[in-house]
């Protein structure tokens, strides 16, 4: 369930990293092709699964407060998220020969964002089920 959403959510920050790098980067761009191919879409992913996640603790089944939803969102799924933003641009880099940010590498880069996670997801499900 969290590496589903963690695919949908990712596909939505992708296309919004992916405008900002059309629109910031290139001659007379305002920050550098480093920032926006790495960092950008890294605080994209986390800012937005970590609002998604607060979201359907605080208003769903669970009707978490909303300190104790987003303290509970963070610890289960934030190393997760990091690992899957991590594989996304090492295949971004390994599949472009740099951090290029290309269309066709976006599916490569979700399936690996999508698999990458799912020991550590699949071993916090067991122990705490």
């Amino acid at each position: 369930r969290i590496s589903c959403l963690h695919l949908m959510y990712i596909s939505v920050v992708i296309s919004g990293t992916l405008a900002a790098f059309q629109v910031y980067y290139g001659d007379g761009g305002i920050v550098s092709p480093t920032f926006v191919t790495i960092v950008l879409p890294v605080v994209n992913g986390l800012a937005t699964s970590m609002a998604l996640e607060t979201a359907i603790l605080r208003y769903g089944s669970s009707n978490l407060a909303l300190p104790e939803a987003f303290k509970t969102a963070m610890g289960m799924s934030f190393i997760s998220m990091v690992s899957m933003e991590i594989a996304m641009e090492i295949t971004d880099y390994a599949l472009t020969g740099g951090m290029q940010m290309q269309a066709w590498v976006i599916a490569p880069m979700l399936l690996m964002g999508f698999v990458t996670p799912l020991p550590f997801n699949y071993w916090r499900l067991k122990k705490y089920g």
